[in-house]
């Protein structure tokens, strides 16, 4: 019978430790086992992850004496996986009933399948607990990921709910240390490069939102999202572009689509008055596609801008 690991990093994140350990405890499925990776929290989370170690055999803990920060964690726990399947699941999120049923049935079923992902909920913690139905269906389709992140040049996979193979995870390697920002989009086109993804219908996990969220301080400038976008492609694509069919043509794809969503963020951005970063932006758009230099829409913005008299990041 398969199993899966599941790895919990957490850094001050005490609060919200068990709730999210008991999503995982609670599944149907249960042929498991929890790891906690306590990154030296200065709040409470330590002694949480104890009381759950001592609740549920399944669980365990590792305990940093000093902060590695998330990019070595994560990669700690990729180390210590050796179970079929394999989940990192932050302290803060939610794994929703029956998520990792719906996984491994999939994956037992399908050996081509190296990765799945679902809807994923977002909550914002102050308010009413979002409602996820009691029976969902198990409908999924099957993805070129690679393939349709390029068309996109974005992320599609929620990440608390990619549940991937542990021997593909390990195949492909761990997360690189110089995308803070953006290893979780690049680590799943090394996944989709080694086989074929099922995208479910349901919802698998609940994405909490709070202040003390490691992501708000990035995502309150969602508008520097691109330039890392960038970066995952530029790293994946170096190491796999030879690799794939027709890698060289989705490379320029994926860089055509990224600097397309960037130049209209610019506008808008711009339009706001954000108008150094929309100007940042708009130069990163064309950096990458020297194109959008000649489009009418990209002069009119650039004149409009230096007409302003008001600076606003």
């Amino acid at each position: 019978m398969a199993k899966v690991d599941i790895v919990v990093p957490c850094y001050n994140y005490g609060l919200f430790l068990e709730g999210c350990v008991r999503s995982v405890l609670e599944q149907s499925f249960g042929d498991l086992r929890v790891l906690i990776i306590d990154d030296a929290s200065s709040d409470d989370s330590a002694s949480a992850a104890q009381r759950l170690v001592h609740a549920d055999p399944r669980v365990s803990v590792i305990s940093h004496p000093e902060n590695w920060g998330h990019i070595a964690t994560y990669n700690q726990g990729i180390e210590w996986a050796s179970s079929d399947y394999f989940l990192l699941l932050s302290a803060d999120d939610l794994l929703v009933s029956g998520a990792l049923e719906r996984a491994v049935q999939v994956m037992d079923a399908n050996p081509d399948i190296v990765l799945t992902y679902g809807k994923g909920v977002s909550w914002q913690d102050d308010l009413p607990f979002p409602k996820i139905e009691a029976q969902q269906a198990n409908a999924w389709t099957r993805q070129d990921l690679v393939r349709e992140m390029c068309a996109i040049g974005a992320n599609v996979v929620n990440t608390p709910t990619a549940i991937g193979r542990t021997c593909i995870q390990k195949a492909v390697g761990g997360y690189r240390a110089s995308l803070p920002h953006s290893g979780d989009m690049e680590m799943w086109l090394r996944f989709g490069a080694h086989g074929a993804v099922a995208k479910f219908d349901a919802v698998q996990a609940i994405y909490r939102k709070h202040s003390s969220s490691m992501s708000s301080s990035y995502w309150s400038e969602d508008w520097s999202d691109y330039p890392h976008r960038k970066a995952a492609f530029d790293s994946f694509f170096a190491e796999y572009m030879d690799r794939l069919p027709g890698g060289r043509g989705l490379r320029t794809v994926a860089y055509r689509m990224l600097a397309e969503a960037a130049f209209f963020r610019a506008i808008g951005r711009m339009r706001r008055g954000y108008v150094n970063s929309g100007l940042q932006l708009l130069r990163f758009s064309i950096d990458l596609d020297p194109r959008l230099h000649f489009g009418p829409p990209a002069a009119s913005i650039l004149r409009q801008a230096s007409n302003k008299v008001f600076r606003r990041t």
